[in-house]
């Protein structure tokens, strides 16, 4: 972090010293914590918790991929200024080229001190056919389950650092996870209703493998994750003789992954492409899907009206 000049140290020696009580830990001029997040998703809800109380900086642009990442310099600056550092864990952003982790050394910040994972406590879910340290599957938030889990986590550690507000994030918080909770219970009873030789949802990424646990439907996928070699023949090739097996009525093609792949499958199999999904962002504002909540019941509506089809 930078050092105050001598001008900033004198007016917060005659603006500050009243208010340097537990609040001494944030550190913008506003007297707010400097918050960062690595993704759209967890900033989403991290705002929902923390409304206008702190300082928030998201890293990865809305629409792209967290999978792989080159921060910009803005995004180093404000690492490295940080109070508070919020990423997804579970082999996201430290897998890969591991962006994340580099970013993090560099601004000289400690794991459990200035950074955390909001998915802490999280039951993980590995790659096809592996189970050891660098295979997880990241995706976790897709399940709603998961995602209080993750409010619940960004609220503890926003009270740490900001005790002062303790209540507002106490309050908040609560709300937050009642409309979560509600949208969970619903979304359960809608996929209930649907017949079970319908049930699969397929999707270019296979990232939906905590969406299949939470809510009972099995997926299928072009290719495993991000990071791999994504849409080769031979993938297409398995999934369309998979799919020739079953009565899946729809395709669903994510919002931040190239759509020629899944367009040929469909193409192959006959089955309709009925429309594209939130995984690894949230929308622009002002657009269907452009917070954590709208994003998933886009997804969880979505996907229920092309399975029932």
């Amino acid at each position: 972090m930078k050092k105050l000049s001598i001008l900033a140290l004198a007016i917060f020696a005659i603006f500050g010293l009243a208010a340097c009580s537990s609040s001494s830990n944030k550190t913008t001029e506003h007297g707010k914590l400097k918050v960062v997040t690595t993704n759209s998703i967890i900033a989403d809800m991290t705002k929902n918790i923390a409304g206008d109380k702190i300082d928030l900086h998201s890293i990865v642009p809305v629409g792209q991929d967290p999978h792989e990442y080159e921060p910009l310099p803005e995004d180093v600056k404000k690492t490295s200024q940080a109070d508070l550092i919020f990423y997804n864990g579970i082999n996201l952003e430290t897998g890969g080229n591991a962006w994340f982790t580099k970013l993090v050394q560099n601004a000289k910040k400690t794991e459990n001190k200035d950074y955390f994972a909001v998915s802490d406590g999280i039951e993980v879910i590995y790659l096809e056919g592996q189970n050891e340290k660098g295979k997880e599957d990241p995706h976790a938030w897709l399940n709603l389950e998961n995602g209080m889990m993750y409010a619940q986590n960004i609220a503890k550690q926003l009270i740490a650092k900001d005790p002062d507000n303790k209540e507002t994030y106490e309050k908040n918080l609560a709300a937050y996870l009642e409309k979560l909770s509600t949208l969970d219970k619903e979304a359960k009873e809608k996929f209930n209703n649907i017949p079970a030789e319908k049930k699969m949802i397929v999707t270019s990424e296979g990232c939906f493998k905590y969406f299949s646990k939470a809510y009972q439907v099995p997926s299928a996928y072009i290719w495993e994750i991000n990071t791999e070699e994504e849409g080769t023949p031979d993938q297409i090739k398995s999934l369309v003789e998979k799919l020739r097996q079953t009565k899946v009525s729809s395709l669903f093609v994510e919002s931040s992954v190239d759509d020629r792949p899944m367009k040929t499958v469909s193409k192959d199999t006959n089955i309709p492409i009925y429309e594209k999904i939130f995984t690894d962002s949230i929308a622009e504002e002002g657009e269907e899907g452009d917070s954590y909540y709208a994003m998933m019941k886009w997804n969880l509506d979505k996907i229920a009206e092309g399975l029932a089809k």
